[in-house]
This record gives structure tokens, C-alpha cells and sequence, in this order.
């Protein structure tokens, strides 16, 4: 899915610039993550960016009010729309060509015995709307839509759309066939 740790430095933090054009804050808050990606990712460049990850961490999360962890695993041409109040965890896996938009919460869920599940692996070109908790051990297929407000505690297939509290599963609308004859469809149109 994710292949950046094979990019060359500057290649790997501008991967997501063109598909933020004209966002300019959404440009900056993941140039700054991915550089601070890069640093924690590849042993040699931790130590020597330790103080870097001490600015990203408070640039992003106290001045952006975003938590997106330096180690968190996104695929190029990601998209950050609204850039405020996304929270997600460290062990979050995020597809190609993905969209956030602001007030989303990407994480685990606590088990009665105070451990934790999993965090959700989201897929390729998914694209999330506004205000939306996606929790637990789950998994969003490529190219689905989670609508906004919803929460998803279960799976996703792929091409579906997930909408409401909590989430239900829609058909893709080009799997809904056409009940209408040919004669009905014209008095309509």
C-alpha cells in the first residue's frame, strides 16, 4: 500500500503538495508532518531530527490543534481539507489519494480490561467527511465515502458509502439497477 520509506527526502515531503493545491494551510501542516515522518521513520535521521519532532509536535497539535503522530503510516496524495481538530492514533494506516476533512477522530477502542483494540486501516481514495469517529478494529475499503457525522465502528466494502449514527453500509449507485422499462423511463424524463 504505502511505499515512501524508497522516496528521496524531498520527493518523499512534497508528495502530498499537488493534491493540496490552493490549501495553503493544508500544504503546510503536511509538509511539517512529512518531514517529521521522515525523521522518525529512518533510524539515522531520529537522532538527529529528535528537536524537529519537539517542533512538530507543538506547532501541529498547540498552534494547528491537529494530532496527526509523526509515525503514522499515510499514502501519498493525501488530502487535508479544514485543517483543525483531527485526531488520530500512532498505529492508524491511511491509502493513496485519501481526503480528511476537519473534526475527525481516527482511533482504538477501549476494551473493558483497559487494553485496546487495533486502529483502523482505511484504504485507497477514501474519501471522509466532516466530524466523523472512526474507531476500532476496522477496516475502510478503497475508493469508499464515509458521509459526515457519521460514526463507523464497522467495516466498510469497498466503493460503499457509510452514513449516519452509527454507520450504515449503501450500496455504491452504480449497483442499483434500473427498475423502470424502457416506456416508463421516457414519461419521466
Amino acid at each position: 500500500m504505502y511505499q515512501g520509506k524508497r522516496m528521496g527526502f524531498f520527493r518523499f515531503i512534497f508528495q502530498d503538495w499537488q493534491a493540496n493545491k490552493g490549501n495553503a494551510k493544508g500544504r503546510i501542516i503536511l509538509l511539517l508532518f512529512r518531514i517529521a515522518n521522515f525523521c522518525a521513520t529512518r533510524r539515522i535521521y531520529y537522532y538527529i531530527g529528535f528537536l524537529y519532532l519537539m517542533f512538530y509536535r507543538i506547532m501541529v497539535e498547540w498552534f494547528f490543534s491537529i494530532e496527526i503522530p509523526w509515525n503514522v503510516q499515510i499514502g501519498p496524495n493525501f488530502r487535508l481539507y479544514h485543517g483543525q481538530a483531527l485526531v488520530m492514533t500512532n498505529q492508524v494506516v491511511i491509502g493513496e489519494g485519501c481526503t480528511l476533512r476537519q473534526s475527525t477522530t481516527i482511533g482504538n477502542k477501549q476494551l473493558p480490561g483497559g487494553g485496546f483494540t487495533p486502529s483502523p486501516i482505511i484504504g485507497n481514495y477514501v474519501d471522509v467527511g466532516s466530524n466523523v469517529c472512526i474507531i476500532g478494529n476496522i477496516t475502510i475499503g478503497d475508493h469508499a465515502k464515509i458521509g459526515a457525522g457519521a460514526v463507523v465502528v464497522k467495516d466498510v466494502p469497498a466503493y460503499h458509502t457509510a452514513v449516519g449514527n452509527p454507520a450504515v453500509n449503501r450500496l455504491p449507485k452504480s449497483t442499483i439497477t434500473n427498475t423502470f422499462t424502457n416506456e416508463e423511463t421516457t414519461h419521466i424524463i
